[in-house]
């Protein structure tokens, strides 16, 4: 069984709840003066990480909703094309960035709720047969359940290891040069 299948809806719900626990988890020793360094070796900083996933829990469940109330579904983004995701990415980043990262913890534990009140709300059958969403397209071995693993439980776990990266390589960095000759 590949990665992103689950038995059940059941068993797809925990696995989104215990990574996110367990990203969230890390954040607890990150000072908040210290959510937007940038590290040599990580890729993004502890906002960063937040706001990419901010966002993505919201884009997904907009496309889910969008097609619900007979919308045009634009994907990934309105003004987005699948080749400027790093674009896409930005727009996160600056939409959150005023935020602490107190503020930024609680709204993501606030749309994990949310993401995890609509998977619920969703059928065995909308999650785990292809094709019953038209936004999920028509790839084979792509119903909405992958779609939602690897826009959560994936992530949370890759990002978990970006952030305890980001810890250890803060600790090896100086990040105020001395000053003088």
């Amino acid at each position: 069984m590949a990665s992103y299948e689950y038995s059940s809806k059941k068993d797809l719900l925990e696995a989104i709840h215990s990574k996110y626990v367990l990203l969230d988890a890390e954040f607890e020793d990150v000072d908040t003066s210290q959510k937007d360094v940038r590290l040599p070796g990580v890729d993004k900083t502890p906002a960063e990480i937040i706001a990419y996933q901010l966002g993505w829990l919201q884009l997904v469940m907009g496309w889910d909703k969008d097609e619900r109330e007979g919308r045009e579904v634009q994907m990934p983004a309105p003004g987005y094309k699948w080749n400027q995701l790093g674009g896409l990415y930005q727009s996160f980043y600056d939409q959150y960035a005023a935020l602490s990262l107190l503020e930024l913890r609680d709204l993501f534990r606030l749309k994990e709720q949310q993401w995890l009140d609509w998977v619920g709300a969703l059928t065995e059958e909308e999650l785990f047969i292809q094709g019953i969403r038209k936004w999920t397209g028509s790839k084979e071995n792509w119903p909405m359940a992958r779609w939602i693993h690897i826009n959560s439980a994936a992530p949370f776990s890759s990002f978990r290891a970006k952030i305890r990266k980001w810890k250890k390589n803060l600790h090896l960095v100086p990040l105020d040069p001395p000053s003088g000759p």
